[in-house]
C-alpha cells in the first residue's frame, strides 16, 4: 500500500476541485456575500503566502477572533494547510481568560473581525507573544481603531498574493490546531488536534450513518468555529463541496429562521438553546419561512429533550440527530438518530424520537465503556451507570503543556458522565458526575428531570441543581423558563415529573426565571445558576418553613 500521509491539505482543496462554482454564503447587514469554492481556495492561498511572509513557519500559532464566515473558512484553510497552527478564539470569553488562553498558546499573530476587535484591544500591552493583528473588516465596521501591535487589514493583507501555495509535505501527526475547553471548572484546558485525527474524524462525520453529508447539501454551521472546530463542518465542507451557509454575527432565531429559509438548508448543526429558539419563532408565524428543504438538524453540547425532538418530526418532517462528545473527542464520539439500523425501520414515532434522544452508538473508530469506580467493566444491559471512557483516533491522550493524568486511565479518556450502554450498545447519558443529586445516598439524574419538565406545554427550558439539605444531603431544585405569553405552573410541573419519577425524586422546589445562564460554549452552566442561589441566600421550602 502507498503511505501517503494523512495531511488535511489533501482534503481541503477537493471542495474547490470537484466544486468550484459551489458557494460558501456569508450573512452580512444587507445581505450576502457569496463566494465560490474556486475563489475561497485561491484567498486561501493568499492568505499563507501572507502569513508566510510576515514570518509565520511550520508550528507557529496563529489564532482566530472570528464569527462562522468566509473569512474564517480561509483562514482554516491556510494556516492548517502551510503547517502552522489553528488557534480558534471563543468570542464568547473575554478579560483575564482570554489573555489566558492567547498567552499559554503563544499566538504570534491573530485574525479578528472588525467587531470582535474591542474584546481584544483591552489585552494591548498583556499578550506580548502577539506580533500582529490582522482585521477582517465588515459592514458598519470600517473605521476600526486599536492599539494592538502591527494592525493590518485583511483584504489589505492579502491583496496581489500569488492564488498558488505548494503545501509542505508534513508528519500526519503533526500539530493542526489547537481548541480549549470552556473553563467551567479551573482554567481552560488545551486540546491539540493532529492533522491525522482531523482527517479521521472528518471521514467519520461524513458518514451516511453519521451526519450523512453529501456534495449535494447546503449545510448551515450555526456551532461556532471556535468551539471543536465547529464540530467537524468546515473540513467537511472544503472536503466535499457542498453549499456552505454561515450566519456571521447574525445569530439571532428569527435570523437564522430567514437564512435557512432562503438559502435551502438541508442539514444544519447547532447547540439545544439554538433549536429551543427556533422552534419559537417557527411557532410564532408558521407562513414566515419556508423549510420544506430541511432534512436533517443535529445538535450536541446538552441532551435534546424528546419534546423537542418531536415537535421538529411532526412539525417540520426534520430528523434531529443527537451527538455527544467533548472537546477532547473532537467533538462527536457518538450519535443517535430515530433509526439506527435495519431492524428498526419499522419503529414508531415515539419510537423513533426515543431512540433520537438517547446519546447514541459510537462513532466508528470510537471504543466507549463505562467502568465501575474501581474502573472494572460494567455490563451493557441498560441498567448498570459508570463513567464512559472514550478512545480513538480523534481522542487526546493528554491537554496541551498540561498532562492531567488523573482525566486518563490505560489508554481511555475519563470524560465524568455517568452513563448505561444497552443490548445494542447505545450510549445514554444519566448525567455529568458533578451534576447528579445525591440524596439520602440514591442518585437523582438532573438531566432525566430537565427533559421532562421540558416537555410541560409552554416551557422553554430547565436546569435542575442540587441544594445542600441537612437531613438528604442533596435535594432538587428546577429553574424554568416559559415561553413568551405561556403560563405555566408549579403544579403542571410537578405532575409532569411525577409520571415517570418516585416522589422522593421530584424537585423541592420550582423556580420561574427570565433566562439560565449559558458558559462560552452555548452550554446551560449549572455552577452559574448554584453560586447565583448561593449569593441570594437561597433556601429550600422545609427550610425557610422552619425558620418561620
Amino acid at each position: 500500500m502507498q503511505q501517503i500521509p494523512l495531511l488535511m491539505s489533501r482534503l481541503l482543496e477537493r471542495g474547490a476541485r470537484v466544486a468550484p462554482e459551489e458557494e460558501i454564503v456569508t450573512a452580512t447587514a444587507s445581505g450576502t456575500r457569496r463566494r465560490t469554492y474556486r475563489d475561497s481556495r485561491d484567498r486561501a492561498r493568499q492568505l499563507a503566502h501572507a502569513l508566510a511572509g510576515a514570518g509565520i513557519g511550520i508550528g507557529d500559532r496563529v489564532a482566530t477572533l472570528m464569527w462562522n464566515g468566509d473569512r474564517h473558512i480561509e483562514a482554516y484553510h491556510a494556516i492548517t494547510s502551510m503547517g502552522a497552527m489553528l488557534h480558534p478564539l471563543n468570542y464568547r470569553i473575554a478579560g483575564e481568560e482570554l489573555e489566558y488562553v492567547i498567552t499559554s498558546t503563544g499566538d504570534r499573530m491573530i485574525l479578528v473581525d472588525a467587531d470582535l476587535l474591542p474584546a481584544l484591544d483591552k489585552l494591548a500591552g498583556r499578550i506580548p507573544s502577539v506580533e500582529r493583528v490582522v482585521i477582517a473588516t465588515e459592514e458598519g465596521f470600517e473605521g476600526w481603531r486599536t492599539d494592538l501591535p502591527n494592525p493590518v487589514d485583511y483584504e489589505a493583507f492579502i491583496e496581489g498574493k500569488p492564488t498558488e501555495y505548494a503545501w509542505p509535505d508534513l508528519d500526519e501527526n503533526a500539530p493542526l490546531g489547537l481548541c480549549h475547553t470552556s473553563g467551567t471548572t479551573g482554567k481552560p484546558k488545551g486540546c491539540l488536534y493532529t492533522h491525522r485525527s482531523q482527517y479521521l474524524n472528518t471521514l467519520a462525520i461524513s458518514m451516511t450513518d453519521v451526519f450523512g453529508l453529501s456534495a449535494t447539501d447546503s449545510v448551515c454551521g450555526i456551532v461556532p468555529m471556535s468551539h471543536c472546530m465547529g464540530w467537524g463542518i468546515p473540513w467537511a465542507a472544503m472536503m466535499l463541496g457542498f453549499k456552505l451557509v454561515l450566519p456571521h454575527r447574525f445569530m439571532q432565531s428569527r435570523q437564522l429562521a430567514a437564512l435557512i429559509a432562503s438559502e435551502g438548508v438541508t442539514f444544519a448543526v447547532g447547540v439545544p438553546t439554538i433549536w429551543e429558539e427556533l422552534r419559537a419563532v417557527i411557532e410564532a408565524d408558521r407562513s414566515a419561512f419556508d423549510f420544506s428543504r430541511a432534512k436533517r438538524f443535529a445538535c450536541g453540547g446538552a441532551a435534546l429533550p424528546i419534546a423537542l425532538i418531536r415537535w421538529y418530526f411532526d412539525a417540520l418532517g426534520v430528523e434531529m440527530i443527537q451527538g455527544y462528545g467533548l472537546t477532547e473527542s473532537s467533538a462527536l464520539a457518538a450519535f443517535s438518530r430515530g433509526v439506527m439500523k435495519r431492524s428498526q425501520r419499522s419503529l414508531s414515532a415515539d419510537e423513533q424520537c426515543a431512540n433520537a434522544a438517547k446519546s447514541g452508538v459510537a462513532v466508528p473508530g470510537v471504543d466507549a465503556e463505562i467502568v465501575d469506580q474501581n474502573f472494572n467493566p460494567l455490563p451493557h444491559d441498560g441498567k448498570s451507570a459508570g463513567e464512559v471512557l472514550l478512545r480513538g483516533p480523534w481522542i487526546i491522550d493528554s491537554y496541551y503543556q498540561d498532562p492531567r493524568p488523573d482525566t486518563f486511565h490505560n489508554g481511555w479518556l475519563r470524560t465524568g458522565d455517568i452513563a448505561m450502554i444497552d443490548a445494542n450498545e447505545c450510549v445514554i447519558v444519566c448525567d455529568r458526575a458533578k451534576d447528579l443529586i445525591k440524596s439520602g445516598g440514591e442518585w437523582i439524574s438532573s438531566i432525566d428531570l430537565e427533559d421532562e419538565i421540558d416537555a410541560v406545554d409552554g416551557v422553554l427550558e430547565s436546569c435542575v441543581v442540587a441544594q445542600p439539605h441537612p437531613k438528604w444531603g442533596e435535594r432538587p431544585v428546577a429553574l424554568v423558563v416559559v415561553k413568551p405569553g405561556a403560563k405555566v405552573t408549579a403544579e403542571q410541573v410537578r405532575t409532569q415529573c411525577a409520571k415517570h419519577f418516585a416522589k422522593w425524586q421530584l424537585p423541592d422546589d420550582i423556580l420561574f426565571v427570565a433566562s439560565i445562564p449559558q458558559n462560552s460554549d452555548g452550554k446551560m452552566d449549572k455552577k452559574a445558576v448554584q453560586d447565583r442561589l448561593k449569593s441570594e441566600g437561597y433556601r429550600l421550602p422545609d427550610q425557610r418553613n422552619a425558620e418561620t
